[in-house]
């Protein structure tokens, strides 16, 4: 399987690794490490460039694969041998930029779980900005005001954003980790990624996200949609 370096380390731009398996039909390469994010929970995928051999090989995006990440290789190079060493590069603005927005709809899940128990039934984003549906009933302007004040407010605490890889049995038993109206992670993950902004939210996640929520910047809710009579969508944007 490949090493993901993204799991313990959002910063790393640059690594180097190995080819250890090649996928000609879908112009793909898979790396014994990597730092590319290959998409879910809402995040997409990084992008970025391979070099080997003195060739660039851009990265159109990873993707998540039984044997560990691909790399969907653009471009009409002829492909890296199994054993090449390559260089990777990711698109870091692209990926600071999801880093961020990740980290800013914690702050808002963790607000909004905090001050009004609300769950979240799904979630979206795009660089900069992003939603999040919560469980509910009702949603005014004056109360999406009140909750823009407060997720600022966290931005402007500073909290550390920490993560740890635990047992799944050590995981479950913290209370509340699991935000979501239904618990995406299959039974066969031994392991569970959790991801906390200390003193406000502590949650299991995959995705990247930064190391300090005064990273973020200021939070703007944007536009907010009733999707069902206890589903509320929120919008969240950043500069």
């Amino acid at each position: 399987m490949t090493e993901m370096l993204f799991q313990t380390d959002s910063y790393i731009q640059e690594f180097d690794a190995q080819v250890t398996a090649i996928d000609t039909e879908n112009r793909a390469v898979l790396l014994d490490r990597t730092a590319f994010y290959p998409g879910g929970g809402g995040q997409p995928a990084d992008s970025g460039k391979l070099i080997a051999g003195g060739v660039v090989f851009p990265v159109s995006r990873a993707k998540k694969g039984s044997q560990g990440v691909w790399h969907l290789l653009s471009g009409e190079q002829h492909m890296p041998a199994v054993g090449a060493a390559v260089q990777g590069q990711i698109d870091w603005e692209h990926r600071y930029q999801l880093m961020r927005t990740h980290s800013a709809l914690h702050i808002l899940c963790g607000v909004v779980f905090r001050d009004y128990g609300a769950q979240v039934t799904g979630g979206d984003m795009e660089p900069l900005k992003g939603r999040m549906d919560f469980e509910f009933e009702n949603l005014s302007k004056e109360l999406v005001g009140v909750i823009e004040e407060a997720v600022n407010r966290e931005v402007q605490a500073a909290r550390d954003i920490r993560v740890r890889i635990l047992p799944r049995e050590e995981a479950f038993a913290i209370p509340d980790l699991i935000r979501t109206k239904i618990n995406l992670l299959p039974p066969d993950i031994q392991e569970i990624r959790t991801v906390e902004l200390t003193g406000l939210d502590l949650q299991a996640d995959g995705g990247t996200h930064v190391a300090n929520t005064r990273e973020v910047g200021h939070i703007r809710v944007v536009d907010y949609k009733s999707k069902g009579k206890i589903n509320k969508r929120i919008y969240i944007e950043m500069e």
